[in-house]
């Protein structure tokens, strides 16, 4: 628990740095259209959404990193930490995409034989954060919430 805190907060703070500089760099320049479209919206809402669940997750981190590691701590406040510190990096990765691919395509001025692949191709790390940390975020619900390692019925094994 604490080397995936550890990870975490590392990917949090930087995603943390980048839409932050992000909210300031607006894309375009100082085109006056350019704050009025539905994409320039969505890239700000999106960085928004980013950065606090990014410093969230963080939070959340650096709650299991300082926790006094008692016994009781490991068996709601630790895993709920985690759950929420997992689920609100997530979060903050596929915001960050969202806002990866707004800005591209502010930038290209919609040339979609650019921008759709790389839209596309910004579906990987979300994909991929995914693939590799929703076993850990089920296996914690489950133990957390779900029934417990004394309260389920034993299946027969014959």
């Amino acid at each position: 628990m604490k080397e995936t805190s550890t990870s975490c907060t590392v990917v949090g703070a930087l995603i943390v740095t980048i839409m932050f500089a992000a909210a300031f760099t607006v894309p375009s320049g100082n085109d006056e259209e350019i704050g009025l479209s539905k994409v320039f919206t969505t890239f700000i809402v999106s960085d928004a959404i980013s950065l606090f669940s990014s410093t969230t997750s963080i939070t959340m981190f650096f709650g299991i990193l300082t926790s006094r590691y008692s016994q009781d701590d490991f068996h709601k406040s630790l895993p709920i930490k985690m759950i929420i510190g997992l689920f609100t990096l997530f979060l903050s990765i596929a915001t960050m995409m969202v806002v990866f691919s707004c800005g591209l395509y502010i930038i290209l001025d919609g040339k979609s034989s650019i921008v759709i692949p790389s839209i596309l191709l910004a579906g990987v790390p979300v994909a991929s954060f995914i693939w590799m940390q929703f076993p850990l975020l089920k296996d914690l619900s489950i133990s957390t919430f779900g029934w417990g390692i004394f309260n389920r019925k034993q299946k027969n094994l014959f």
